[in-house]
């Protein structure tokens, strides 16, 4: 489950994603990669985003 993964990780798959995102690849899309890659299900990876939305995590943070 996405909250046993530590906040560390839980960070980089944050950060990922975002990427992915900023080069223009829709959310659907990229929480299917995030997920692929990192080997967590699409729903962890939505759970990790909501998190780093909420705390806003870098590269969110100015």
């Amino acid at each position: 489950m996405a909250e046993t993964l530590l906040v560390e990780r839980r960070r980089e798959v944050f950060a990922a994603l975002v990427a992915l995102q900023d080069t223009g690849l829709g959310v659907f899309a990229s929480r299917q990669k995030v997920a692929s890659d990192y080997g967590l299900s699409a729903r962890q990876v939505e759970k990790i985003e909501k998190e780093g939305l909420d705390s806003q995590w870098p590269p969110l943070q100015s």
